[in-house]
């Protein structure tokens, strides 16, 4: 089935929707992305990823395209016509196009560019590698120091998480000054004694929209946080390590670098993290 996709306030077939080879998307990588995931039909943390958004646009001089309620209703009919009841809304903005390739922004006034698109993922809160948990490996964070945006500018981390495929791993920890910083497309974690350590929010990281709720479901079931820098040698020696992102959910990670975290296995913390998240999560989809 051809999926209807949203290219500047027309829904189209995707193999009819087109974009100008003079944007600057294309030619600067200058745009914002967001991806929300769908559950049962319903959007998750949709208000937060909106609010990150506005954020990321603001911190570019990007204009607001569309309202939040023009947003919302942007998703839903996306997930509507293209029958997902699992999967993912990724939207991007760009600075628009100039009518040609200059390193200056264009003029003032000049529209941005809005793609939307779904992915059908049936089972997505089912991936059996929460079962089995994640391996990853460390590479330098060599990206620029403005990571808290996201931007469009994913070319080091799909090189880093296929460095990690070719070393038989399943992702990559980004690694700056000795301290992990995050995953390459996700936030990253650990758990000593029981508690829950994660790098604090800075223009170092991005501010993930998933983080910031499984570490309020965190704190409202009584488990320590402690938002700081670990090293790779604390990560290595602690009992559990794992991952979140909006299509991931809470995923464990059970070895970095070929060494076991813990006992080698998901461990508590990290699975019941994830059952709160997906219960949570479900509740207040829209």
């Amino acid at each position: 089935m051809t999926r209807t996709v949203f290219v500047n306030g027309q829904y189209l077939p995707e193999d009819q929707a087109t974009v100008s080879v003079f944007d600057r998307g294309f030619l600067m990588a200058d745009g914002v992305y967001e991806v929300v995931s769908v559950l049962d039909g319903k959007l998750l943390d949709f208000d937060g990823h909106m609010r990150r958004l506005a954020r990321s646009l603001d911190a570019l001089e990007i204009a607001h395209p569309m309202s939040d309620a023009d947003w919302l209703a942007a998703h839903r009919r996306l997930v509507a016509e293209n029958g997902v009841t699992d999967g993912l809304v990724y939207l991007q903005v760009t600075r628009g196009n100039p009518g040609d390739r200059d390193f200056a922004y264009p003029p003032a006034g000049t529209a941005p560019t809005v793609v939307m698109f779904t992915q059908s993922k049936p089972g997505l809160a089912d991936n059996p590698q929460a079962a089995t948990g994640l391996r990853v490996v460390t590479v330098p964070d060599i990206r620029w120091h403005r990571r808290d945006i996201k931007t469009v500018q994913l070319l080091y981390p799909s090189m880093a998480k296929m460095e990690a495929k070719a070393r038989g791993a399943d992702d990559a920890w980004m690694v700056e000054d000795g301290f992990v910083t995050e995953g390459t497309s996700n936030n990253a974690y650990i758990v000593k004694g029981g508690a829950i350590v994660t790098r604090a929010l800075s223009n170092d990281i991005l501010h993930g929209i998933t983080r910031a709720a499984v570490l309020r479901f965190a704190r409202e079931a009584q488990m320590t946080v402690e938002e700081r820098s670990f090293t790779v040698d604390e990560a290595k020696a602690a009992d559990e390590a794992f991952i979140t992102s909006a299509s991931a959910f809470v995923m464990p990670v059970v070895a970095i670098d070929e060494a076991a975290v813990g006992t080698g296995a998901p461990g508590p913390v990290a699975r019941r993290l994830r059952e709160i998240y997906l219960e949570e999560s479900r509740h207040t989809a829209i």
